[in-house]
């Protein structure tokens, strides 16, 4: 295991400094976006909380999905703590799939965040909508919640742009030493 300098430690308490500063303007972006405007519009912070989610461990993104998740429900109107519970148990489970199985590509991150979108789109449909038996319940859903849906799923590409310069620049990179690359072959 190669030790790290005063100074490495240095610039990476300084880039994992800035990388959170950034994650938070984001959210507190996503936020404001989604207040605004008419119904019809992206859930910004569903993209936002995975894309945080795909390179931090399991507590910090399930940390992340609670206060994403609270923000949506600030934002929506919703009962407080609804989407808090859902995007928690989602991020944790993205971070330990990304952490086990995935790589970090664009394709695992577009259907990971499709299921994630559509799942929550769903419930809210579910739970506020089809439970209590208004009329045409069904135009809700194919008129308002689909095209949320594909809206969020446009937005995730944008976002994870974003995120990727982000993790590029800011991310720690792990350095191998010799004996490191020696055992692994």
């Amino acid at each position: 295991m190669r030790l790290k300098t005063p100074r490495e430690k240095r610039i990476l308490y300084i880039k994992t400094t800035v990388r959170w500063i950034l994650y938070i303007i984001i959210i507190l972006l996503s936020f404001t976006l989604m207040t605004t405007g008419s119904w019809l519009k992206p859930v910004f912070l569903v993209p936002v909380a995975i894309c945080i989610a795909i390179s931090n461990d399991t507590m910090i993104s399930a940390y992340t999905g609670a206060f994403c998740g609270f923000m949506i429900d600030i934002a929506c109107g919703r009962l407080f703590g609804y989407n808090a519970v859902l995007l928690t148990v989602f991020c944790a489970l993205v971070s330990l799939l990304y952490e086990l199985y995935l790589r970090k590509k664009f394709l695992n991150y577009l259907w990971i965040t499709a299921l994630v979108s559509f799942l929550q789109c769903w419930l809210d449909y579910k739970f506020y909508y089809q439970m209590w038996d208004y009329p045409d319940v069904e135009h809700i859903f194919y008129n308002i919640s689909l095209k949320v849906w594909i809206y969020t799923l446009i937005s995730s590409v944008v976002i994870y742009i974003i995120f990727a310069v982000i993790h590029k620049f800011l991310m720690p990179k792990e350095h191998l030493t010799i004996e490191d690359v020696i055992k692994a072959n």
